[in-house]
């Protein structure tokens, strides 16, 4: 016996030792986007941060930049570990990117319609990954807090604006006006 949900548009068969849910084309299709955003935006973001490092200070390799993601779960040892911890920094910025171009993906429609322009929502994805990271994830870390210099904080802004909050928000808002459920058709 199975029981349709239209609310949630997947099907639950009951009479299996565990509940099965079927996932619809449309969930998948969101599934697939919100996969295919993390990996742009986790590739965008740290693109940016290498070549920031690297206009900044041509002495840091990129290798640096993940060991120091790295060292927000395994504190000092990421700079001293070797090629495992550069994997496992990686891993966790494509994470973290993962997570917030989901979270903005799947709230977009809220976004749209208090602001009703798709590059405010984007610089306001930016500022809430800005303040998120650098008050609240990185002062929990092993990295701790560390002061905000402004120039830093600004070029850091934009990077996140740019490479997060603009690409989540145009796919997004093209994927929810293309949707059948649209206010606009």
């Amino acid at each position: 016996m199975s029981v349709f949900y239209k609310k949630h548009n997947f099907k639950v068969s009951i009479n299996t030792p565990m509940a099965v849910k079927s996932i619809s084309p449309s969930q998948s299709k969101t599934i697939i986007t919100i996969f295919g955003l993390g990996f742009l935006t986790g590739t965008l973001d740290g693109i940016a941060a290498v070549l920031w490092s690297y206009i900044t200070n041509p002495k840091i390799k990129p290798n640096i930049i993940f060991e120091f993601i790295a060292s927000g779960v395994f504190g000092r040892a990421a700079f001293t570990s070797g090629s495992q911890m550069v994997v496992a920094g990686v891993f966790f910025h494509y994470f973290i990117a993962f997570l917030f171009s989901a979270v903005f993906y799947l709230l977009y429609g809220k976004f749209d319609k208090l602001i009703r322009n798709k590059y405010l929502i984007a610089v306001l994805y930016g500022i809430i990954v800005w303040l998120v990271m650098n008050l609240i994830v990185v002062p929990l870390s092993k990295i701790g807090f560390h002061p905000i210099k402004f120039e830093a904080a600004l070029i850091g802004l934009i990077i996140l604006i740019v490479c997060i909050g603009l690409p989540v928000a145009l796919i997004a808002d093209k994927k929810y006006w293309a949707g059948k459920f649209s206010p606009k058709k």
